[in-house]
């Protein structure tokens, strides 16, 4: 057998080959035109056997092949030889250690199998050395990515514990990913495409000196969450409009670090009206929240509400506990469905939390009142921790004057708007919970309708109801309160 070519057919291999390392999916692409140059098929194998690359197009070695050649390489590895050349069915099999740099436990061998008769040893080695330079550059790359994912799903777990009010847990976290978190904040939402949520997260950071905290909504793809501290956020929105045209902004009003989640919903919910404005932004400027208005028995009842679930002790260790199950509640009543994805849990995971935190309350979590109770029961008991239980239900402390006051004050943009059928509408929706037939076959509509209905009272209320659960579940609470469901 001999080698085949001349320093011309050399000249152009090389040329060949340093246009593939420096294409997309260099690694791959190589091993390709190398199986087509040869005749033959190729593959990377680890130090431990390990295949680490196949061709991208064309069939890889078989497993006979690759155990032959997985065997061979662990012995080149501990006795340092830098190629050999295997006998056997159905022909030689070429091994050659790629240049693995400083990293030299890391190593990788090409292993070329089924070629022409041809000898290939100029060629081999000349690919090797490239292919060991694109092989180091993809696993940099896969590095990164590794880094970088791990830094979303930490800063994904401080947002997490922010929402569900564990502020000691997620400063201590924060401090370690820097930049620290601050005392109070106004929350953006910021729509975008997917590709884009990147570029409008650097912008954010630059803009905010590096002290925004941002991530990427775990649950809509197409959403940014960033925490701007005070007096960091002014003037944003242009900065966005300029530079990310398509984006839609929601900003919620200043909220203290522990009421992160109200400031979400905020912010959510003036994300809603942004859509329907020219400058493509909108602040939250209604003080909605109902927790001020119940006074020391909130957190009282919200104590007797919650005692179940704040104090069981599962019968495993691998079930979850108290603060678990708080957790997914708070999830599922946040993003509905999209709780699997917030949670990184599987559906029938959730489902099955789900059961036991209805067992735990008494409740059917499926329903809308009893959403409604447990949404503001956790509301309650982020906002102001620990408190004696008290006896009494949800109706008593809707019935007190001051939440009757708050329960007005939400369904009077309706008036002002002029939409006579949107407080019929809204109370049809809310008692068929929210399922839109229903609430069709009760109004003796079409469900095109009740949508068109329900995006009329969206603008008046600067709220956004088809979703953002808070919004159904403070509705459902003010017409509750005021006796209509």
């Amino acid at each position: 057998m001999t080698e085949p070519g001349g320093s011309a057919e050399r000249a152009e291999d090389i040329v060949a080959l340093t246009r593939l390392a420096t294409g997309p999916g260099a690694v791959g692409a190589v091993l390709d035109w190398l199986a087509t140059r040869t005749g033959g098929t190729a593959a990377l194998l680890g130090v431990d056997g390990e295949t680490l690359a196949v061709p991208a197009k064309r069939p890889a070695p078989g497993p006979p092949v690759l155990a032959a050649a997985a065997a061979a390489v662990a012995g080149m590895h501990r006795s340092g030889t830098p190629s050999a050349v295997l006998g056997g069915e159905p022909g030689p099999i070429d091994v050659v250690r790629l240049d693995a740099g400083d990293e030299a436990a890391r190593a990788a061998y090409l292993v070329l199998t089924n070629r022409s008769a041809h000898r290939h040893s100029v060629l081999l080695a000349d690919a090797a050395r490239l292919l060991g330079l694109c092989w180091r550059l993809a696993e940099a790359d896969r590095a990164r990515h590794r880094v970088a994912s791990a830094m979303t799903l930490s800063r994904e777990a401080v947002l997490h514990l922010l929402m569900i009010g564990s502020l000691a847990a997620a400063r201590r976290i924060a401090a370690t990913l820097g930049p620290r978190l601050p005392n109070a904040a106004r929350v953006f939402v910021v729509e975008c495409p997917a590709g884009r949520r990147r570029q409008v997260g650097e912008q954010i950071d630059r803009f905010a000196r590096g002290r925004a905290w941002i991530v990427p909504c775990p649950v809509r793809p197409h959403h940014l969450i960033a925490l701007v501290p005070p007096r960091r956020e002014q003037r944003l929105d242009l900065l966005l409009a300029d530079r990310v045209p398509e984006a839609r902004i929601g900003a919620s009003q200043e909220v203290p670090l522990r009421e992160t989640a109200l400031g979400y919903e905020q912010a959510f919910h003036a994300l809603a009206v942004a859509r329907g404005v020219p400058g493509r932004y909108a602040r939250f400027d209604r003080h909605t929240d109902l927790t001020p208005f119940l006074g020391g028995r909130g957190p009282a009842w919200a104590a007797g509400f919650l005692t179940p679930c704040l104090t069981h002790v599962p019968a495993r260790r691998a079930d979850p506990g108290a603060e678990e199950l708080l957790a997914t509640l708070n999830s599922w009543l946040t993003f509905d469905s999209g709780a699997v994805r917030h949670l990184k849990i599987h559906r029938n995971t959730l489902s099955a939390r789900l059961r036991v935190l209805g067992t735990l309350l008494g409740l059917d979590l499926t329903r809308l009142a009893d959403q409604s109770a447990a949404w503001l029961a956790l509301r309650l008991h982020a906002a102001r921790g620990t408190a004696a239980a008290l006896e009494g239900t949800l109706d008593d402390l809707l019935a007190t004057p001051a939440a009757v006051v708050w329960a007005r004050s939400q369904l009077l943009p309706l008036d002002r708007a002029g939409l006579p059928a949107g407080t019929e509408t809204l109370r049809a929706w809310l008692h068929a919970d929210t399922r839109l037939p229903a609430t069709a076959a009760a109004l003796g509509i079409s469900a095109p309708a009740v949508r068109k209905r329900l995006a009329r009272i969206e603008r008046a209320l600067g709220r956004s109801l088809l979703h953002a659960p808070s919004a159904r579940h403070e509705l459902w609470l003010a017409m509750r309160a005021l006796g209509t469901l």
